[in-house]
């Protein structure tokens, strides 16, 4: 149970800091990006940089939750959940402000994504006992 809490606060954290780190990447390499951010003012482009900002985010949170507690899946259903349970009001107050399509997109890859991030570190741990009995 310890394990899964902590693997669930290190998928949290870690969905943060590569969100940050990715948006401050599309702040330098994305032209007029930086400007569009505060009006959310967002070209077609920018927003599907800021949809694959958000997979590769899953994608990591949910890799990372599966290394700290590789016997739970249920911890990365509960993260995609707690992901979404807080980002549906944030999308719901800017509904206006972006397409339908793009609210869908984001919010209906969430879990998905968080668990299909928890299968890349699966797939590694299920490798490496073979490699060593081969090499035993």
């Amino acid at each position: 149970m310890k394990r899964s809490i902590l693997a669930f606060i290190v998928g949290l954290v870690v969905w943060v800091l590569v969100a940050s780190l990715l948006n401050r990447v599309l702040r330098l390499a994305l032209e007029g990006y930086a400007a569009a951010e505060p009006q959310m003012v967002f070209t077609h482009g920018m927003m599907a940089a800021r949809l694959a900002l958000g997979a590769l985010a899953s994608l990591a949170a949910g890799a990372a939750t599966r290394a700290v507690a590789p016997s739970s899946a249920r911890v990365l259903w509960v993260l995609g959940g707690v992901l979404l349970a807080a980002f549906v009001p944030v999308h719901v107050q800017l509904w206006a402000r972006f397409p339908g399509w793009y609210h869908l997109v984001f919010l209906g890859t969430l879990i998905p994504l968080v668990v299909l991030g928890g299968t890349f570190t699966q797939n590694r741990s299920r490798i490496e006992p073979r490699v060593q009995r081969e090499s035993a």
